[in-house]
């Protein structure tokens, strides 16, 4: 029996931006408010300082590993079911975190997070595609889906300290469960179920576990770049997504990536974009974190309050883009967002050091790094998602956010080692000025790979 269609959305455009915006800050808040929490939980849990690091790596390779999957389900079982499973078992993680009695406990509760962030992420950016087909409009929503993604990234760590201060570790997991209670009980009611149109596709199961596996090798390589025993992953990991490109060109009838996509030049060039982009930027929060508190002596929450004009710079860039990549065409506000991101880490990479003062060296540039960046990503995810036909909205969002997840920990890995952790301020901040120069080549990179590869419009 073939199943019955369902209309397309028809919930109220300012919902639906409501509910992506809601999922994307959930998720983009994790990534940021548990590192300040660690120091409680291992005083409480009894962690080793090596299983300390797995509260953020469980959470991060469980959810690398399964965005792709994530971004074909949503078109295969519909966006109502998979917004509602992935934020379901994201919130019952999130409390069963809290909750914990152990580090076992808390190690599956992260792992089962990010499997559950993993579903929710893609269908964010596909629920927007799908409502807001006029460019302008989907430039504005994408926009706003950005910009609440940089609240959400800047705010983590001011969260996390006054949380943890005042409230106690376990708060920093229980602060999202109402909003996540929320938006699935307003997604059940408003969204419709899956639209097919004859027989359901079918999900190969071998496709599924060869870009998992290898994906999650991938980035656990990059994780323990610093660790003698990082060849073997890396290996396998080439392996397992080479053998997953040969069947998902030779063998599977419906793949989970189909390899056509990529003929379409603004989904490969804005998906190139989106990584060098990544490389350079997804880093910075942590490393400008570390840089004042290992060189000017800030506390965690200190250092989380002065990432905030970066944060509001964030907000404001991403809230200008949607107008700006209407205004510019996709290709040029991705250049011109890019150069002024470059110009901003090129600034922090010349002015910080042991003498230097806050608003000089890493507030100014940091606004304009901030600003750039933040606004880059809408005309790169507008072109790496446009022109993609409706069957495949959802994989071209997992494919975007894989790029992006990916991305980062290679940058936050390889930005990481480029510091020489030696002992002396004068030492560190040398190293820090010569990650942030790394990240400006980056940005630089980018600009120009958008201006030779991304189409006009």
């Amino acid at each position: 029996m073939h199943a019955q269609s369902s209309p397309p959305v028809v919930a109220a455009p300012a919902v639906v931006l409501s509910l992506a915006c809601a999922g994307s800050f959930v998720v983009v808040l994790d990534a940021t408010i548990v590192s300040v929490a660690l120091p409680a939980v291992r005083a409480e849990l009894g962690f080793d300082p090596v299983a300390l690091s797995w509260v953020v790596n469980a959470y991060t390779l469980v959810f690398a590993g399964f965005l792709l999957l994530g971004g074909r389900l949503a078109d295969l079982l519909g966006q109502r079911a998979m917004f509602m499973l992935g934020m379901g078992l994201f919130t019952a993680a999130r409390l069963a975190g809290g909750l914990t009695g152990s580090a076992e406990q808390l190690l599956i509760a992260r792992a089962v997070q990010g499997f559950g962030g993993a579903l929710l992420m893609p269908v964010t950016l596909s629920l927007l595609t799908t409502t807001f087909t006029e460019p302008g409009r989907r430039a504005r929503a994408l926009g706003t889906w950005s910009a609440v993604g940089a609240v959400g990234a800047a705010s983590g760590p001011v969260i996390g300290g006054v949380l943890t201060q005042w409230a106690g570790w376990r708060w920093v997991f229980f602060v999202s469960v109402p909003v996540g209670v929320l938006a699935v009980a307003v997604a059940a009611a408003v969204l419709p179920g899956r639209s097919t149109a004859g027989a359901p596709a079918r999900l190969y199961v071998i496709g599924a576990v060869l870009a998992t596996a290898g994906l999650g090798a991938l980035v656990y390589a990059v994780m323990q770049a610093s660790a003698r025993d990082t060849l073997p992953p890396l290996l396998g990991s080439l392996a397992l997504l080479g053998i997953f490109l040969l069947h998902q060109a030779k063998w599977a009838a419906d793949p989970l990536l189909p390899l056509e996509v990529f003929r379409l030049r603004s989904v490969s060039s804005g998906n190139l974009v989106m990584f060098l982009l990544g490389l350079g930027f997804f880093a910075s929060p942590v490393l400008l974190s570390l840089y004042l508190q290992d060189v000017h002596g800030y506390s965690p929450l200190q250092a989380g309050l002065a990432y905030l004009p970066i944060g509001f710079a964030m907000f404001c860039g991403a809230q200008t883009a949607g107008a700006l990549s209407v205004r510019l065409g996709n290709r040029r506000a991705a250049v011109l967002c890019c150069l002024l991101g470059g110009a901003g880490f090129a600034g922090v990479a010349a002015l910080i050091g042991v003498h230097a003062s806050y608003l000089s060296s890493v507030q100014l540039p940091g606004i304009l790094l901030g600003f750039g960046t933040a606004a880059a990503f809408t005309p790169i995810t507008i072109s790496a998602t446009g022109g993609v036909p409706p069957r495949h909205n959802g994989l071209a969002a997992g494919l975007l956010n894989t790029v992006r997840q990916t991305s980062g920990a290679i940058g936050l890995a390889a930005l990481t080692a480029a510091i020489a952790w030696e002992p002396g301020a004068e030492a560190l901040a040398h190293g820090y000025a010569v990650a942030f120069t790394a990240s400006a080549a980056c940005l630089a990179v980018a600009a120009g790979v958008a201006a030779l590869a991304m189409p006009r419009r």
